[in-house]
C-alpha cells in the first residue's frame, strides 16, 4: 500500500506543476510591453556632493533609462567625482540613443557637485543634440516662521 500511495503522488505532482506554470506563461505574455521610440526627450541631472544620477525620460516625465555614478562602481568619495558623473551620463544616454532611438534632449540641472558640466558634455560624446539646459536648482530664501511665540 505505501508503494502504491507514492506512486500516485508521484503522478499527482507533474500535473499540478504543469497547471501553475500555464497560467504564469500568460502572466508574462500579457504584461510584456514594446519599446517605446522617443525622438526628443528630458535629461535630469542631480548633482550632489557625494554623488550624481542621471536620469533619461520622454517629455511627459516618464523614465526611460537611469544611471548613477553608484551604480557604475564607483565607491565612496569617488561617487562625487567628475569622471564618474560623466561615465554614468554616457550609460544611461547611450541606452536612451540604443533601445528608444532618442536624438535630442532638454537638460535640467539640479544641485550643486562636481558632476553638473561633465555630465552635460557627455551627451555631446554620445551624438545626442541638446536643444536647451536648465538649471533648476532650488534656492533656499530663508524658510518659514519658526514654531513658537516671538521673542522681544
Amino acid at each position: 500500500m505505501a508503494e502504491e500511495e507514492i506512486k500516485t503522488v508521484a503522478v499527482e505532482a507533474p500535473e499540478t506543476a504543469e497547471a501553475v506554470e500555464a497560467p504564469e506563461a500568460k502572466k508574462s505574455k500579457a504584461g510584456k510591453k514594446g519599446k517605446r521610440i522617443v525622438n526628443a526627450g528630458e535629461l535630469h541631472i542631480q548633482a550632489t556632493f557625494n554623488n550624481t544620477i542621471i536620469s533619461v525620460t520622454d517629455k511627459k516625465g516618464e523614465i526611460l533609462t537611469a544611471s548613477s555614478a553608484g551604480a557604475n562602481g564607483f565607491r565612496g568619495s569617488k561617487k562625487g567625482t567628475a569622471y564618474a558623473a560623466q561615465i554614468a551620463a554616457e550609460k544611461a544616454l547611450s541606452a536612451a540613443k540604443k533601445d528608444h532611438a532618442l536624438n535630442s534632449v532638454d537638460v535640467y540641472v539640479k544641485g550643486i557637485g562636481l558632476g553638473r558640466d561633465s555630465a552635460i558634455r557627455a551627451v555631446s560624446t554620445v551624438g545626442i543634440k541638446i536643444d536647451s539646459i536648465t538649471d533648476v536648482t532650488p534656492i533656499a530664501h530663508g524658510g518659514v516662521r519658526p514654531k513658537g511665540e516671538r521673542k522681544p
